[in-house]
């Protein structure tokens, strides 16, 4: 699936919204290692992000050719600073209109619209696939991002007590979330 846009965030920085392509590899597995040693809110260690650049340049290439999935990345001035991804849920006819979708963005660029902005090409792209439900997972205490996700469309329909283990916090609760495409 193929997918790029600019857009005119706060304070008039421009921001490419775009398919990360295999020459990407490198550079989006350096941000998202960074993005998740940033915040306790995402859901895996940076330790645990086990793919090398090889491997994840083929992932990347196998999203791009995919019809049905889809890894964004968020461009500001050349530099990688954000992604998102919408993948399906699972492969069964049963379940094939559901897709799960997860953002990050560093911290320095927090506040500055790029979440909204990749969630809008990601609830596009979920729709040229053919999904007519996008779900996500929040650690409750990440308000900024259940406001965003509210704002987006999201709603709440679940929630586990212990659905996330902080190694600095313990057991967290996560939100279940859902849009309707």
């Amino acid at each position: 699936m193929r997918y790029a846009k600019t857009v005119v965030l706060k304070g008039g920085a421009e921001l490419l919204v775009r398919n990360a392509v295999a020459s990407d590899a490198r550079v989006l597995r350096e941000t998202t290692q960074r993005a998740h040693a940033e915040t306790d809110f995402l859901l895996s260690y940076p330790d645990e992000q086990s793919a090398d650049d090889e491997q994840e340049a083929r992932s990347l290439e196998e999203t791009e050719r995919s019809g049905n999935e889809v890894e964004l990345i968020a461009v500001i001035d050349g530099h990688i600073v954000g992604s998102a991804g919408v993948s399906a849920v699972r492969s069964q006819r049963k379940v094939a209109h559901r897709a799960r979708f997860g953002i990050s963005i560093l911290k320095e660029y927090w506040g500055m619209g790029i979440g909204r902005a990749l969630i809008e090409a990601s609830i596009d792209c979920a729709r040229q696939a053919g999904y007519t439900q996008l779900e996500l997972e929040v650690v409750v205490d990440n308000e900024r991002a259940v406001s965003l996700y509210r704002r987006a469309g999201f709603e709440e329909y679940g929630r586990n007590p212990r659905g996330y283990r902080s190694a600095s916090a313990g057991y967290r609760e996560l939100v279940y979330m859902r849009l309707e495409l």
